[in-house]
């Protein structure tokens, strides 16, 4: 959502001691940044940056997914087939295409193809039930699926013909079918025989002049949707979130400079790029600064571990329990892995670069509604005490207000409210939503998550607003409770929520992720909390689940209706 320079200018309503709303200005950021958000944007195209960066590296390595290499001038040339293929289709500016694929070059030739026609590329999880395969099709409306055949005991093809009840048409022959009114097409790669292939889909590329594509990508406008990204559904119905050429490249353009990330770099990534960390601040990022970006699928750790000696990453960045394991693994002391010299994938990096605490460090906050990295800072060293929690500063091109929910006025500094965001990287808005449904009548976008602003505007997340817990007239939050937990147990993790009693409203609750067999003392528990919570903010009730037991949706994140239900049974007296 385009707007002008000075769009988030407001009155600050409440004086000196409220936190007004925070321009990108202010943020911890390098001054070229800062000025190119300021000055003139450099909003561009897929096509575009894609042509330039192999004019300038067009053997350089893009990808790098275990076994499998891409360049620049490669995943030009196989994305230019497979889109001359999808033009043959009728696909063109505006169509939606969807991609079923683990990260590797699959998903990246897709995505390319699809978006240099102005095609709008639409995501999907390869974690997605049938069921949730159907409801994202439909409500999509996409038109073509690019997919894998199959990965991780996953099977597509089996999962496509329950969605459909019926089987998959043969070659290039359209679909139409109730069960998704808008598909026409499916081609999946490395297909069974009794279903339609990519192969069939590139074998139509002669039959298109290479002059039409060029005339498809010159059409391309930076205005133009290059996305719709769903969100993962954790607290609601996931939302299509539509973001353009322009308003994604121009933010990951903007981090990319914050930190640090150039064409020398190599990025090992293990965000998945059908969410929009590895899709917009993985897969984006390492496209428009011309880096290459290392990932991997590989079941074994060994495996990824030989990668990464190998290829020799210099930056980290995605989920740290998600390489937990490989720090773990019996041959790691001996790994050499010293090339990683930034990043927030602590386990694996050199012991110089891990933090003494990590709640010393700054760390992020990423939305899908902003194109991914909202709240961030440069500074990766350690910060002093009164910083911890930090989450950083507004990136360059978002404003912010802390707002409270109640009464819509600007929060007092180092109390709680809501984050407001508006700026012009923020989302176009919801798929099939009004824009009335997205944003405020003064453009603001209603995050839902809880923060405070200390006098340097610095900010500390708090929660979400739905998850925060309303005892006998108070609030507390769970992320709160679930830090002071793990700091008095040594890290234990613990997930908080609010049961719900009829004296008290709700009662705080936690449930402990502990080894099978193992107890915990929650009395002595409840007496170490007194020194770091309130009386009301301490859990009345508890339970404890093997790391195996914890209740976990198909997106791999927490099912807080399946944890609640762990307190069904009577309190113990």
């Amino acid at each position: 959502m385009p707007m002008s320079e000075d769009a988030g200018a407001v009155p600050d309503p409440g004086g000196p001691n409220r936190t007004a709303p925070i321009p990108a200005a202010a943020a911890n950021i390098p001054a070229a940044v800062a000025d190119t958000s300021a000055a003139e944007p450099r909003f561009d195209t897929i096509a575009g940056v894609l042509r330039r960066q192999v004019r300038a590296r067009g053997d350089h390595p893009l990808l790098i997914c275990d076994d499998d290499r891409l360049t620049y001038a490669g995943a030009e040339h196989r994305s230019a087939l497979l889109a001359r293929g999808l033009i043959a289709l009728g696909v063109g500016k505006g169509t939606h295409v969807g991609l079923l694929h683990p990260n590797g070059p699959q998903f990246l030739i897709g995505m390319l193809a699809a978006a240099r026609i102005g095609a709008v590329v639409i995501p999907f999880s390869t974690f997605a039930t049938a069921t949730e395969l159907r409801e994202q099709l439909v409500h999509s409306d996409v038109r073509v699926l690019l997919a894998a055949a199959g990965y991780r005991g996953h099977d597509y093809v089996q999962r496509l013909t329950e969605v459909l009840d019926a089987a998959l048409p043969p070659r290039s022959q359209p679909l139409f079918h109730t069960a998704a009114p808008q598909l026409r097409h499916v081609f999946f790669e490395d297909a069974p025989p009794s279903a339609p292939g990519t192969a069939e889909l590139l074998r139509l590329t002669d039959t298109v002049d290479p002059e039409l594509l060029a005339a498809l990508e010159a059409d391309v406008r930076e205005s133009d949707p290059l996305a719709i990204v769903y969100t993962s559904g954790s607290t609601a119905a996931p939302k299509g979130v539509i973001h353009s050429h322009g308003a994604l490249l121009g933010h990951q353009r903007n981090l990319d400079a914050i930190r640090g990330l150039t064409e020398r770099d190599r990025l090992f990534c293990n965000s998945p790029f059908f969410w929009i960390g590895g899709f917009a601040f993985g897969l984006l990022a390492t496209l428009v600064a011309g880096a290459t970006l290392i990932c991997s699928n590989a079941t074994d750790a060994a495996d990824t571990l030989d990668l990464l000696e190998a290829e020799r990453p210099t930056m980290t960045n995605g989920f740290a329990a998600g390489i937990a394991h490989l720090a773990l693994h019996p041959s790691f002391p001996g790994r050499d892995l010293s090339s990683m010299r930034r990043g927030n994938l602590y386990p694996i990096m050199p012991p110089e670069l891990r933090p003494r605490d990590p709640e010393l460090r700054h760390a992020m906050l990423g939305l899908t509604e902003a194109g991914s990295v909202a709240l961030i800072d440069p500074d990766e060293t350690d910060q002093p005490e009164h910083r911890r929690g930090s989450f950083g500063r507004p990136a360059p091109g978002f404003d912010t207000r802390l707002v409270d929910p109640e009464t819509g006025a600007d929060v007092a500094v180092g109390e709680l409210g809501e984050l407001y965001l508006r700026g012009p990287y923020l989302m176009q808005g919801y798929h099939r939503r009004s824009r009335e449904d997205c944003f405020d009548p003064d453009g603001w976008f209603h995050t839902g998550d809880l923060m405070r602003a200390d006098a340097d505007g610095y900010l500390y997340y708090a929660g979400r607003r739905s998850s925060m817990i309303k005892t006998a007239g108070a609030d507390v939050s769970p992320a709160e409770v679930e830090k002071a937990i793990a700091a008095v147990t040594g890290g234990t993790v613990a997930h908080v929520l609010g049961v719900p009693d009829p004296e008290r409203g709700a009662v705080v609750a936690a449930v402990l992720v502990v080894p099978a067999g193992r107890s915990v003392d929650t009395t002595a528990l409840r007496e170490a909390l007194r020194e770091r919570l309130s009386a009301y903010k301490i859990p009345r009730r508890w339970c404890t689940v093997p790391p195996a037991g914890v209740p976990l949706m198909s997106s791999g994140k927490l099912d807080r209706p399946a944890l609640l239900r762990l307190f069904d049974a009577p309190a113990a007296p």
